[in-house]
């Protein structure tokens, strides 16, 4: 009875290891992540009044940090030269606000005096009297009248009359409103400064924590990377460093982009004749710092002005245009080039993130958008669990090129497929793209398949397309890029080299690729189907002692079809040289020779530039450009 019990249990275990849901360790590692960062974005969006000014004074930080740090040198210490810092900083800031806020005072005390100007633009928006325009615009909205009035049967509504025989006139009631009692100035001033009294308190924080944290930089540095542990000192210091790099370029390329911005909306509109045009470009230069809606605030406020200044439409619509053209060419052509070039941010994630942190903690949001994006990249590219952040986010290629090539081909886009190769040899040998590119993109589609997960029609269409690829280099290359015979090995070079194919369709396209590389270098190459014998298609053309085979093999199965046609030519032409070429091949020579045993071959290569210097043919190794 204890063995069936024993037994039963036996059972039982196996049939639970068996049938128990069992748990892959990366998916558990994704709902990991995920959480964390579902977390994370919970914790950013219900700690923001917190956040906010914390980041703000972090960016302040690394403003006033250097010139902190050369007052330093100056032999003056920490602290006075914090405060004086500070202290300049506000006091600009103050006089600058001051000035501009006059100014504005200045405009909107002179608007009165062009009432006259304001009222006719208005007038002429509202009621176009002339012209085919304004007289279409009538007849839509009288038809749209006609269409949303009621249609009234008057036979149907009864008349009320008095006994008098007279209609009773309708009669309006009085509109009642209440008026509030008279304030005093207490609740009137309370009133003004409401609105004001958030952000300056918000201001204030921002100055304290700047302060504290440029007074505790050194000590805040080193709690963080104790935090971070002491094994992880390497990575903290290169991810601060990577990460203040690229925000102090950042914030410095923004200044001179804005400066400049600011500078020709100026004198543009100096030379339109619009007032208070050094105003305007100030105000231009400093509503930039706000990504997509400074620049619209900035254009809607001279463009008002010149419509109630000026009689006609001339100037006003210059002035859009000097605004629209400005800010055309800086977001999408200056400003992505410079920013994605220093921060290492592509131009659709700045753009994405820009919306996210504006959803998430609104127009100060937009301001540290992308200096808290290029913190996530930072992390993405330092933090081996949140690469992925820099795969999404970053600029750089996240593709090898023989990866693009082969995934293009999967997609079928034979000119995308070109336009990766062409890239490629553009910058480097032909040699080197064939090895590195090509090569490699052969052997994923080998591997994939005798998977069986490539299917007839993309497998017909990579192997045509490789070969075309292949005709046009072979048409189009330069004489500069040509391999050339090495004279110290021109007296042992072959007479003649055989290039065959090991097996399938992809060996046939390698072994056509090394004979079109010795061919270039003047060599006497004869390159062999597949499909027939070598032993039949040789016939008159006897292989001696000074010949050469070279079998081209591409993995997964490479060595076992390369081993049989070595041997079978081994037997029938022993004095004749074999090369065999397992392209791609990562392990050791010695190792993959003994798998030719007990015949050999006389030489065993895993690239074509082996092959190449074995036959006696010198690569070159300067970068050609050939013309597409």
């Amino acid at each position: 009875m204890a063995w069936k019990l024993q037994g039963v249990s036996h059972a039982v275990q196996l049939k639970r290891r068996f049938h128990s849901p069992v748990s892959r360790p990366g998916q558990s590692s994704v709902f990991r992540t995920a959480a964390v960062l579902a977390g994370v974005v919970a914790v950013l969006y219900f700690a923001r009044d917190i956040l906010i000014p914390l980041a703000l004074a972090v960016t302040l930080t690394l403003i006033l940090s250097p010139a902190v740090g050369w007052l330093q040198k100056m032999h003056i210490r920490r602290v006075p030269g914090t405060l004086l810092v500070m202290l300049v900083m506000v006091s600009t800031a103050s006089g600058i606000g001051y000035v501009i806020l006059n100014q504005l005072v200045q405009v909107v005390s002179e608007l009165p005096a062009y009432r006259e100007n304001i009222q006719n633009k208005i007038a002429a928006v509202r009621a176009p009297n002339k012209g085919a325009l304004g007289k279409a615009a009538r007849s839509v909205q009288e038809l749209g009248k006609e269409l949303a009035s009621p249609q009234e049967n008057p036979a149907q509504q009864p008349v009320v009359r008095p006994r008098s025989g007279r209609p009773i006139a309708p009669t309006n009631p009085l509109a009642v409103q209440v008026v509030p009692p008279p304030e005093n100035e207490l609740v009137y001033l309370r009133d003004v400064t409401k609105p004001f009294l958030g952000p300056i308190a918000k201001l204030g924080i921002v100055l304290v924590f700047t302060l504290f944290l440029l007074v505790e930089e050194s000590d805040l540095r080193n709690r963080i990377f104790r935090l971070a542990g002491l094994s992880r000192l390497n990575l903290m210091t290169q991810a601060v460093a990577d990460g203040t790099r690229r925000i102090s370029r950042y914030l410095m390329l923004q200044f001179l982009v804005n400066t400049a911005f600011g500078l020709l909306c100026g004198l543009g509109l100096y030379f339109m004749g619009v007032p208070y045009a050094a105003l305007w470009g100030t105000v231009a230069a400093l509503l930039r710092i706000v990504p997509y809606v400074g620049s619209v605030v900035a254009g809607l406020l001279p463009l008002l002005l010149s419509l109630a200044v000026f009689d006609g439409w001339r100037q006003p619509l210059m002035v859009f245009a000097l605004f629209a053209t400005l800010e055309l060419v800086t977001g999408n052509l200056l400003e992505p080039w410079l920013y994605g070039a220093h921060t290492g941010i592509s131009s659709l994630a700045l753009l994405v993130t820009t919306m996210f942190w504006a959803a998430l903690w609104g127009p100060a949001g937009l301001i540290l958008s992308t200096p808290l994006t290029v913190c996530v990249v930072v992390l993405g590219r330092h933090v081996p669990q949140l690469s992925f952040l820099h795969i999404l986010l970053g600029d750089q290629p996240v593709l090898a090129p023989d990866a693009h090539l082969y995934q293009r081909l999967l997609a079928m886009d034979d000119m995308e497929a070109r336009t990766v190769a062409q890239q490629y040899r553009n910058e480097n040998s032909l040699a080197q793209l064939y090895d590195t590119v090509i090569l490699p993109a052969l052997t994923m589609a080998e591997q994939d398949r005798h998977k069986g997960a490539l299917d007839p029609e993309r497998e017909e269409f990579l192997f045509l397309t490789v070969r075309e690829m292949i005709a046009d280099f072979c048409e189009n290359g330069s004489p500069s890029d040509s391999h050339q015979p090495d004279m110290n090995n021109r007296a042992s070079m072959p007479e003649r080299i055989l290039c065959l194919p090991a097996a399938d369709e992809a060996d046939e396209i390698a072994s056509s690729m090394l004979a079109q590389l010795l061919e270039q270098a003047g060599c006497a190459t004869i390159s062999f189907p597949i499909g027939l014998s070598p032993l039949s298609m040789l016939g008159p053309m006897e292989p001696t002692a000074q010949d050469v085979f070279c079998i081209s093999a591409i993995q997964p199965f490479a060595f076992s079809h390369a081993r049989t046609l070595s041997r079978e030519l081994k037997s029938k032409f022993p004095r004749t040289k074999i090369l065999i070429g397992v392209w791609g091949f990562n392990g050791e020579t010695e190792r993959a020779l003994v798998r030719f045993q007990p015949s050999p071959p006389d030489k065993f290569v895993s690239s074509l530039a082996e092959a190449l210097d074995y036959l006696g043919v010198a690569a070159p190794n300067a970068k050609t450009e050939v013309p597409v």
